[in-house]
């Protein structure tokens, strides 16, 4: 079993606690990685950073040192999340965290990462929540904030789908809310009409009564899911009994639920990246990972932590394993130093470590794959 793909419990080392012995100068160099890695949604971002580690260090590691990756599962929970981020603040040989997934776990385990004598730099792939801006000085991320994602999904319903009427299922949940506030304003601010606009849960027993009550509402033209992708299969399923036909559009949170075929054949979905987008970066990532399991492609999540890894890498090898100078080399990137060119496109950090350049974009599910609907008629 490989370095990179091993579970790894931290412990604190018995020398004086992040001395240089103990630190940054023997070893392996460490890097955290947290997020729901039981989950289907949490696959791709592990696979992808793994690959990114096996990658540098068959280039010959990092000033000598493999790289190393300790995989802890928040299982999407704050609370977890927060017991995670204690973890990796305590281990003095990690020197940086990629994670956390979800927007919720993500500004859980921030105040953590941000607290005490020897803070911890963090870079989230996907959380997207704009409560995240400026979370702390050692909080960044590399995707599109909720507010980027609702508008662009609202243009898309008005410019492309021409909607005049829209119906809103959104996960009573940070995300969830994010993206349909900011959907449900950009929508009826341009003239469209909410047909219904429902918070749910998960665990629903049902959405046909939500979505009877809007057929008996004459229909709608677009239903905008604004959840994760258990709740939308669910949906569309409960579409198909309800014998209702709208165009479907989705938040980044469905991403993977082009994997069910027909059922999803034609949603629309935002993204922050999408495996067929152009650059040779984007297409060499994309064959490697295929090959590397079984013909699979990554998401957003996978992209955006095989970007994290291969930057915090160019990072240490600017500054060294260390984690305040890492923190101040990232607040850096794009204005003291390059901007990093990645598979998810250019990063550069705002003051509130955001990555105000990045664009979100509408794939379509076609055949069991998200392909770019920019281009498309």
């Amino acid at each position: 079993m490989s370095l990179a793909s091993r579970l790894i419990v931290p412990v604190l080392l018995a020398c004086g606690a992040f001395s240089a012995g103990c630190g940054g100068q023997r070893g392996d160099i460490r890097l955290g990685l947290a997020g729901p890695f039981a989950e289907p949604r949490g696959r791709s971002m592990r696979l992808a950073a793994e690959l990114a580690v096996r990658e540098i260090n068959a280039a010959g590691g990092l000033r000598g040192r493999s790289l190393e990756l300790v995989v802890l599962d928040d299982r999407a929970d704050a609370v977890r999340a927060v017991s995670v981020a204690r973890q990796l603040s305590d281990d003095p040989s990690v020197v940086a965290v990629i994670g956390h997934l979800t927007s919720g776990a993500t500004l859980a385990a921030s105040a953590v990462y941000n607290m005490g004598l020897h803070p911890v730099p963090m870079i989230s792939p996907s959380a997207s929540s704009p409560l995240l801006s400026g979370a702390g000085p050692y909080t960044f991320r590399i995707c599109p904030t909720d507010r980027a994602h609702g508008t662009r999904l609202a243009q898309w319903a008005v410019d492309r789908l021409h909607a005049q009427r829209v119906a809103i299922l959104f996960l009573n949940d940070e995300y969830g809310r994010g993206v349909r506030g900011v959907f449900a304003q950009q929508f009826t601010g341009r003239g469209g009409r909410l047909v219904a606009d429902d918070p749910y849960l998960d665990e629903l027993p049902s959405f046909e009564p939500y979505l009877e009550r809007i057929r008996r509402r004459g229909g709608t033209d677009a239903l905008l899911i604004a959840g994760t992708r258990p709740g939308a299969e669910r949906i569309l399923e409960a579409l198909r009994t309800v014998g209702l036909r709208p165009a479907v559009l989705a938040g980044d949170g469905v991403a993977g639920i082009e994997a069910t075929g027909l059922l999803a054949e034609g949603a629309f979905v935002s993204a922050a990246y999408l495996p067929d987008q152009p650059g040779q970066a984007n297409a060499e990532f994309v064959r490697t990972y295929r090959a590397a399991y079984n013909g699979q492609e990554p998401d957003h999540r996978g992209a955006g932590a095989y970007d994290i890894v291969h930057l915090l890498a160019r990072a240490i090898r600017a500054v060294g394993p260390d984690r305040a100078k890492l923190r101040d080399y990232l607040a850096g990137v794009g204005s003291a130093t390059a901007a990093y060119d990645g598979v998810t496109g250019r990063i550069a950090f705002d003051a509130q470590g955001d990555v105000p350049g990045k664009k979100v974009v509408i794939g379509v599910a076609r055949g069991g794959r998200l392909v770019s609907a920019e281009d498309r008629p």
